[in-house]
């Protein structure tokens, strides 16, 4: 069965401005980028405790965003419960999910994920959207997936060295549902900016992104001290979190609104991408041969989603 809102095929159909595609490139690089943000964070502060004050800081800039916009109807009920899974998918259990896979399964198995997560949007857009999925969007994600599992490969040169024990299957199985939850996200995403507009989504899953994590932090900041944060901790806190649950949240779905999701699924291949160029410019990693052959298919892949189709398609 279908859940795709009318007149989604016409829409897929015409032209996609070029605002779209940029959107959707800014809002995935913008992800990746930040990695390496939150691994500095995570060093200073539980994560779960992180969590809540990223979602309570930008639940407080993103107070203007709860209005409807004019013109906008009412949330459905159905529209609510959308809401609420795109939040616990795609915001709470994904994080989880990723966390302790990689911490259970390595850094390899993390980056074999991400490769993944295209696939598994292009294949539930066609499955839950009816939307028609082009011979030429399979070759992107093809592209997307070999791009960055090689990068995954290459990446990590001394994961098999310095690995002390065989990977857990538990981490595997949690990251499969990692990219079940991202995937999730993205299709769910496509059918709420049938009805909601852009800045209202990103509030309202903030918000639900705080209530979900509050037991949680409520739990791990009762044996935390607040009072050892370095001033530039809460500083750089403040950007990741107007960053992590404003900004690629917002450019996100404005994208979405245009681009058919099984083609926004492959911007995903930027997330590790531009995580490892944040690590070869701002952390000094190398960059070997192989990183340069990952990004040519990365890029090839984005190509190939994003070139004009001709009439006949």
């Amino acid at each position: 069965m279908s859940l795709a809102p009318p007149g989604l095929a016409a829409a897929a159909a015409r032209s996609v401005p070029w605002w779209a595609w940029a959107a959707l490139a800014a809002s995935t690089t913008l992800v990746g980028s930040y990695v390496g943000l939150s691994k500095l964070l995570v060093a200073a502060l539980p994560v779960f405790v992180l969590a809540w004050l990223r979602f309570a800081i930008a639940a407080v800039a993103m107070l203007p965003w709860l209005k409807r916009a004019p013109g906008e109807a009412p949330l459905a009920p159905r529209d609510r419960r959308l809401l609420f899974w795109e939040s616990f998918l795609g915001n709470f259990l994904f994080s989880i999910c990723m966390l302790y896979g990689v911490k259970l399964s390595g850094a390899v198995a993390g980056g074999v994920v991400m490769a993944g997560i295209p696939a598994a949007v292009a294949v539930g857009s066609w499955w839950l959207l009816g939307e028609r999925v082009a011979p030429r969007v399979w070759a992107a994600v093809a592209c997307a997936a070999g791009g960055v599992l090689l990068l995954a490969l290459v990446h990590s040169p001394g994961a098999a060295a310095g690995a002390a024990a065989a990977p857990s299957p538990w981490g595997f199985v949690l990251l499969l549902g990692a990219v079940v939850c991202e995937a999730s996200y993205v299709v769910i995403g496509k059918r709420l900016t049938a009805k909601v507009s852009p800045r209202r989504i990103s509030a309202l899953i903030n918000l639900w992104g705080l209530a979900l994590v509050t037991p949680f932090f409520l739990w791990e900041a009762r044996a935390f001290d607040f009072t050892g944060v370095a001033g530039s901790t809460w500083a750089l806190l403040v950007f990741y979190a107007l960053a992590a649950s404003m900004v690629t949240v917002w450019l996100w779905m404005i994208g979405l609104a245009q681009v058919p999701a099984a083609q926004s699924g492959v911007f995903m291949v930027m997330v590790p991408v531009s995580a490892a160029l944040v690590g070869v410019v701002a952390l000094g990693e190398p960059f070997a041969a192989g990183h340069a052959v990952a990004f040519t298919l990365a890029l090839a892949g984005v190509l190939l989603a994003t070139w004009p189709a001709g009439r006949s398609a």
